[in-house]
């Protein structure tokens, strides 16, 4: 296994070039959001449009409009009533992430469905939250399993993969994820990452990042990276460490580091090593 270093954002984050446009770095929707959990699909949104995806549609409760728009005017928002122009959003996303505060009644199932049997070969799509816990009950399938990305922590990786917490390993997870096909990152103390060909591990981390909406944190800027890199692969690594090194930087002053500080930061970090050799 890898362990993942600074060198892995120098080799992703490249500066932008001077001929370009929103369309230039992708276009993300991201499902989720229920009457009770709007904030975790806030924070995914929040991370996704300030880790640099180009136009980020969000797909919720109408209840979560306008909050969201009071807190991110950058997003465009679409009721997750409305079907037809869910279709239509879907159809033009580069990348799509379902589960954030999503829910585990009927429409959320119906949702994840329509996800995974309209999701195109060219698609990418993070599965996080919610996502995951309906993908495990209902014995779901994927359609592109290489362009999917699930992003678990234990417990849900328990559902998902059978494999009881405390043997959860480097050789128990990689065998899973082969059999699933998928890019896997099992998020913990020490997260690690198995994608399609190698498995990372993330020495980064720490326990004031222990809060509520942390992995909606990443699970957004994992999105967002997908969206406007293409070494796929090395964006899913840059997205968990970078996460973790600025949650690290944090917390050598603050007790607690709260996900939304983390997006606010991510700008000013996403320049700085744009412009490192």
């Amino acid at each position: 296994m890898e362990i993942l270093s600074e060198a892995i954002l120098t080799n992703v984050i490249n500066k932008r070039p001077a001929i370009s446009h929103k369309g230039t770095f992708g276009r993300a929707v991201l499902i989720g959001g229920n009457q009770q959990y709007g904030g975790a699909i806030m924070m995914s949104a929040e991370a996704c449009v300030k880790s640099g995806a180009g136009l980020v549609t969000v797909i919720t409760q109408k209840d979560n409009h306008a909050p969201l728009h009071a807190r991110l005017p950058e997003v465009m928002v679409v009721d997750w009533e409305d079907e037809k122009l869910i279709f239509q959003v879907l159809e033009s996303a580069t990348v799509i992430l379902i589960g954030p505060g999503l829910g585990l009644d009927e429409h959320s199932l119906k949702l994840l469905k329509i996800v995974l049997s309209l999701q195109t070969k060219n698609q990418w799509l993070v599965i996080d939250g919610s996502g995951i816990s309906l993908f495990a009950q209902e014995a779901l399938s994927l359609t592109h399993p290489s362009h999917t990305v699930f992003t678990p922590h234990q417990m849900e990786w328990q559902r998902l993969s059978g494999i009881p917490i405390e043997q959860q390993n480097e050789q128990t997870n990689a065998t899973f994820q082969q059999k699933l096909q998928a890019n896997v990152i099992v998020k913990s103390h020490r997260t690690e990452i198995y994608t399609i060909k190698e498995s990372y591990h993330c020495p980064l981390g720490n326990p004031a990042m222990a809060t509520g909406g942390t992995g909606d944190t990443l699970a957004g800027m994992v999105t967002g990276f997908l969206a406007q890199f293409q070494n796929k692969s090395d964006a899913i690594c840059a997205a968990v460490y970078l996460h973790s090194y600025i949650g690290d930087f944090l917390a050598e002053d603050n007790y607690v580091v709260l996900p939304t500080t983390i997006s606010a930061a991510l700008p000013h970090y996403m320049q700085y090593f744009s412009n490192k050799d």
